[in-house]
Order: C-alpha cells, then sequence, then structure tokens
C-alpha cells in the first residue's frame, strides 16, 4: 500500500482508511491495492482515444468503480454494463438470486474510439411492420413517411404524383427516388411513402444491459476447460465497440487468451501479460490451433528464459526460484502440469499424458535446478514406481549430468503398452539445453491439458501482432 502513496496520494488515502475499517476484509484491501495499481499504470499507457473495460462480480464493483473514478476521473465513466451471465441461480429463498456480473467502461479523453453496435430486430417486430416484400429482389420493406412535419417550408412545398404536400426532400431528390424504385403511391389518391428496406436497416442500438450472451458452456466447442473464460461473443461486442482495424488491444489479465483470439480475428494489433507459465503457454496453443502454424512467426515471448544462462538466474537458490523454474520447465518447455503439492510431493513435480486404448497412462517429471547425481535417478525410478506411472523425465542442466546417471536411465526399462514393449526408454534425462533447442520427450501420442480451440481465419492472413 505505501508503495501506491509514490503513484497518487489521494488514492492511496482513500485505501489506507478502507484498511482500518474493520468492516471491510484484510483480503478485499489488498486485492484493491493489487487492482489499483495495475489500473494506475494500465491508464499511463493508454492513448488518449483508447478505452478502459473492467469486468468483475458485484461483491467488488462499488469499490473499483470507486478506484477507476479516481484514475480516471469520474467524468470519464462511459458506463457501468450489467452482462446477464447466467440463469438465476443461489438462494433464491433467502434473496433474489444473482444472475450478474458488472464491466465498467472508462474513456481517457473526449476524443475516444466509439462505434456503435447494434441487435438484430425482434421478429415480432419485423413482423408487425415490414410487412411488405419487394417482388424482384424479394427484400422485405416498410412504408415510411415523406411530409416535412415543418410545415413553413416554400422551397420543399409542391405537387408529386398529384399529390401537394411539404415534403422532406426537394422535388429533384423525390423524382431521382421514384425514378430508381425507392417510392410508393399505392393509389392514385394516397400520399407517396418511401421503402424503407429492413437489410439497410442497422437494428437495436445496444444499451447497457447485456442479456443476449451467454457464459461459455462446458460442453461447447468454444470451452477450453479454463475455469474464468469468457465467451467470444463479449469480447468480440467490446473490440468493435471501442477499436478499429489496426488499433491495439491489450488485455493485463489475459488468462486463457480470449481477447487476444478475438483481437487476431477482427485483425486488431495486440499484447497480453498474464502471472501463470500455464495462461501463456495456453494462449499460444489456442493460436495455433485456431488460425494454424504460421500465426506463431509473429507471436513474442517476453518473460522467459531464452537460453541456458537465464534459465540458471531463474534457478536461483530461493524457494521462489526453484518453484518459479519448475513451473517453467515443466509448463512451457515440456507443456504439462505443475503438481499443485510444492513440499511432501512424493517425489515429483509434474506430469505428462497420453491416451492409451485401455485410458488415460501418467507420465511424472522430475526437475532440478542444482547439482544432481546418480542417487536422484535411483529415488526418481522408485518413484515413477510406487506411482504406477508408465514413465518418467528427469530435467536438469547439462553440465550437472553423468554417466551414472544415463546408464541408471537406461537400465530402467522401457515403455509398456500393454504387454508390449514400445522399445521408448521408460526413464528419459533431458537437460534445460535439450528442451530449448526443442527437443521433446519421446513418448507414445501426449494429450493436451486443454481442449483445442475451434479453426477459424483472420480477416487478413498478413495480421501482425503488436510487440
Amino acid at each position: 500500500l505505501n508503495m501506491l502513496a509514490e503513484l497518487d496520494k489521494d488514492l492511496f488515502d482513500v485505501l489506507n482508511v478502507y484498511s482500518k475499517t474493520k468492516s471491510i476484509s484484510d483480503s478485499a484491501v489488498a486485492y484493491l491495492t493489487t487492482m489499483a495499481h495495475r489500473i494506475w499504470y494500465m491508464h499511463k499507457l493508454l492513448k488518449n482515444s483508447g478505452s478502459f473495460y473492467l469486468h468483475c462480480d458485484p461483491t467488488m464493483s462499488h469499490y473499483l468503480r470507486l478506484v477507476c473514478d479516481m484514475i480516471f476521473g469520474e467524468d470519464k465513466i462511459r458506463n457501468e454494463i450489467i452482462w446477464k451471465r447466467t440463469n438465476a441461480k443461489g438462494l433464491a429463498f433467502t434473496r433474489f438470486a444473482s444472475n450478474h456480473d458488472v464491466i465498467l467502461y472508462y474513456i481517457k479523453s473526449k476524443s475516444y474510439t466509439w462505434n456503435p453496435q447494434y441487435t438484430e430486430h425482434d421478429p415480432n417486430y419485423i413482423e408487425k411492420f415490414y410487412r411488405f416484400t419487394d417482388e424482384k429482389t424479394g427484400r422485405k420493406y416498410q412504408l415510411a413517411d415523406l411530409t416535412n412535419p415543418n410545415k413553413d417550408r416554400p422551397n420543399l412545398t409542391y405537387e408529386f404524383l398529384g399529390i401537394k404536400r411539404v415534403w422532406r426532400w426537394t422535388k429533384d431528390r423525390m423524382e431521382e427516388a421514384y425514378k430508381n424504385g425507392l417510392i410508393v403511391q399505392q393509389t392514385p389518391s394516397s400520399v407517396p411513402r418511401l421503402k424503407r428496406y429492413l437489410d439497410e436497416q442497422e437494428g437495436n442500438p445496444i444499451d447497457d444491459t447485456w442479456i443476449d450472451i451467454s457464459p461459455i458452456q462446458p460442453k461447447t466447442g468454444e470451452s477450453l476447460g479454463y475455469p474464468t473464460q469468457k465467451p467470444e461473443a463479449l469480447l468480440e461486442r467490446i473490440i468493435q465497440a471501442s477499436s478499429n482495424e489496426g488499433d491495439v488491444i491489450a488485455d493485463f489479465f489475459c488468462g486463457c487468451g480470449t481477447t487476444i483470439s478475438v483481437a487476431q480475428r477482427l485483425n486488431r494489433k495486440w499484447l497480453g501479460a498474464d502471472i501463470s507459465h500455464l495462461a501463456i503457454r495456453l494462449i499460444i496453443k489456442r493460436l495455433v490451433d485456431t488460425y494454424g502454424e504460421g500465426v506463431k512467426h509473429n507471436i513474442k515471448v517476453h518473460g522467459f528464459p531464452k537460453d541456458v544462462a537465464s534459465a540458471k538466474m531463474l534457478a536461483q537458490e530461493t524457494e521462489e526460484g526453484r518453484f518459479g523454474f519448475q513451473e517453467w520447465a515443466i509448463e512451457v518447455l515440456l507443456h504439462g502440469v505443475v503438481n499443485p503439492k510444492k513440499t511432501a510431493d512424493g517425489g515429483f513435480d509434474g506430469y505428462l499424458t497420453y491416451q492409451t486404448d485401455k485410458g488415460k497412462e501418467f507420465v511424472l517429471i522430475e526437475t532440478k535446478s542444482g547439482g544432481v547425481n546418480v542417487k536422484n535417478i535411483r529415488e526418481f525410478i522408485q518413484v515413477v514406481e510406487k506411482q504406477k506411472a508408465a514413465a518418467g523425465i528427469f530435467v536438469c542442466f547439462a553440465d550437472t549430468v553423468t554417466k551414472e546417471m544415463l546408464k541408471e536411465a537406461k537400465a530402467a526399462g522401457h515403455i509398456k503398452l500393454g504387454t508390449m514393449d514400445t522399445g521408448l526408454d521408460k526413464i528419459q534425462i533431458l537437460t534445460i539445453d535439450d528442451l530449448l533447442n526443442d527437443k521433446k520427450p519421446n513418448l507414445p501420442n501426449i494429450s493436451s491439458t486443454f481442449k483445442k480451440a475451434q479453426r477459424k481465419e483472420t480477416k487478413s492472413s498478413s495480421q501482425g501482432l503488436f510487440d
């Protein structure tokens, strides 16, 4: 909290009051302080023509709105959007059931980008008002009034098709429209009217209550198994409303990459940030699954080691450093899953899986950031046997591998599929050098932790990404 005082004293004072208020929990204050730091820097980076959207639940939205008011200015909020994300659930016997989230929409200046969004007309509205169909084109239309409500317009007062009125248009424009078949006179004595085609109308303007976008359903093709995944339709509406093609879209809590994927499809440049190695790995996989291998040429990932020297820096001898090294090696280099038990983990740090006709098989992963010896291999072999895993991957630095370690790993035998010997080593030693050079474990088909994203095309195959 004290760090915030250097950025914004007023904001610091408010959060400091919260921290001293017994009715607001310490965890809520910690969350708001973290968010205040991030939002402050987001505002600083935002262009004058840019917009800011913050998705939150109703338990924190009122606190976050005050934080955003202080950073952006209370006159810069455009909307507090209500997104009905699901059907009513919860304790309906003791209160009204909760079924919505809040999206706070702010701008940085009055020169912000805005593209109005519309929904399709209701079928009942179409049936009631668009009762006519063009015989030649099959297009539905309604007949609109052509007279002018201002009766004192001598220059627009004339006779047209035998009817004298004060018209909306000049006589030349009326005659041109009639020539093009856009004006209808149903009887010789009736007032001419304008054909207004349904397919030329923009629809109903979208307001600040969104009830037409459903949440991600687990069994839909869009679901990737990420717990906080948002529907693409939600991000598509936001991106289209507040940006144009070629603009930069940034998501600093990018999770499984819905914002990034939609920005790519809508021909925007983008950047994403997340604290999780797993999230970054999932986003890259999602982009490749959706847009093809070619998209990788335009992706630049920052914050991960690029060589052995920087990997050793990550693996410095602190608990935080070792676990950071483990997560990076397992999630980013091996595309595996980290063992959530950081201590007393039974001798393995993570795992991979592969599918056989009899079910899923597990491959355990052990990572070592410091010195290793043959004893470590023997202990790992015992863990693999105890856990009844199909195989084990032992990760370390190349300069720590000994001949005895390689010999012991080789003696552990081969991976089996049923009773069949695959000829693939059951215990495989992979060095950080190997993994940085894109060497993979020699295993049967490895299944992904997450589902595969649906294939889509961008509007421009040459779209570049923001670095």
